[in-house]
């Protein structure tokens, strides 16, 4: 009598579509009247909804919730484009909700698309090409991000927040509902309007996330610097590299923050 156990294989739903040449780990399951292309690839532990249509050279990583009607992969949104592999990569843990857009890089741009871990992006959410985003965010319903935006860890975008192309989003940053972004916002600040102004500092979120009194009171006086003080872009940074000689726990905060604004494009600037 033969023994032998059969070779573990995904969970595919009979009206599937699964290109033979996808590689799906054995513990991946796809829901009835999804697409999967040739090019994609799929870690363990992933689940994908019915009716979803991943393609292009698309990866996804270990344990990822891909809810149903999602579109992952498909080209970029960009007249320039002609047909050149470039990829969409997730990593692990990220819950994807429905009818979120996903397209692969550009050419023209660093050719990729790339989703960090443990993010949590609800429905209608677009991502355009070569957009980059951290670990831990958190993307609310209708959240629009233009081609080569970059969004930075903890980062929490409220509902039908807009962000033009190039824009960069420092981590812990935040955004009110209806908030568009045309400049650079930098990092723990939280903003709101059309376009958005600078509000306050995420403290609330760094408390949640262990920030000691003393590195909280040093992103006190980043905002003060910042905004409150009537002093030039370049005299806020030289007040905040003071910042570490009175709080030596903001070390690493204050050379974020510098890091940040040092890359700032003058044509762009920071939400002020």
């Amino acid at each position: 009598m033969n023994t032998k156990l059969p070779t573990a294989a995904p969970r595919i739903h009979a009206t599937a579509l699964v290109d033979p040449a996808a590689q799906l780990d054995s513990s991946v399951s796809v829901g009835p009247y999804s697409v999967i292309g040739p090019h994609v690839r799929v870690g363990a532990g992933t689940t994908i909804g019915a009716h979803c249509v991943i393609e292009g050279h698309t990866t996804l990583g270990r344990d990822n919730q891909i809810f149903q009607f999602n579109s992952l992969g498909a080209i970029p949104q960009d007249k320039k484009y002609a047909g050149e592999p470039c990829e969409l990569v997730l990593g692990d843990r990220n819950t994807v909700r429905e009818f979120c857009t996903f397209n692969i890089g550009s050419p023209g741009g660093l050719g990729v698309t790339r989703v960090g871990d443990d993010n949590w992006i609800m429905a209608y959410v677009h991502l355009a090409h070569d957009c980059l985003v951290g670990d831990h965010t958190i993307f609310a319903n209708n959240t629009q991000l233009a081609g080569h935006v970059h969004v930075g860890d903890w980062v929490i975008l409220g509902g039908f927040t807009v962000v033009h192309q190039f824009v960069r989003l420092g981590a812990h940053s935040m955004t009110a509902m209806c908030s568009l972004l045309f400049a650079d916002l930098p990092p723990f600040v939280m903003s709101q309007g059309q376009p958005a102004e600078a509000r306050s500092m995420n403290f609330e979120g760094l408390r949640r996330r262990g920030f000691s009194p003393e590195r909280i009171a040093a992103v006190k006086a980043m905002h003060k610097a910042l905004y409150r003080e009537d002093l030039t872009l370049d005299q806020a940074r030289l007040r905040i590299a003071e910042l570490p000689e009175k709080y030596p726990e903001s070390v690493p905060d204050v050379q974020m923050m510098l890091s940040f604004l040092q890359q700032t494009a003058p044509q762009r600037g920071i939400v002020r």
